[in-house]
């Protein structure tokens, strides 16, 4: 998938809720996309941060807020 294209789809997601990761579905959601473009690169602790954001979804429990900020910050 095209970088430019991730981007977009990030900041249409971001776009979805204002004053930052407030809610959860969009931070999985965004999550997810980071997730594919840091296995694109290899970017190991972008990976690992984007799996325990899901993880924490999945389990109900609420991510770490450094976690979000890497995964919100990824393509600025």
């Amino acid at each position: 998938m095209n970088i430019a294209l991730l981007e977009a789809e990030v900041r249409h997601l971001l776009s979805r809720f204002s004053g930052g990761p407030a809610a959860d579905q969009p931070s999985v959601d965004t999550a997810w996309v980071v997730l594919e473009a840091a296995n694109d690169i290899g970017d190991e602790p972008a990976i690992e941060a984007c799996r325990r954001v899901i993880d924490a979804d999945l389990n109900g429990a609420v991510a770490s807020q450094s976690d979000l900020q890497l995964i919100f910050d990824y393509f600025r």
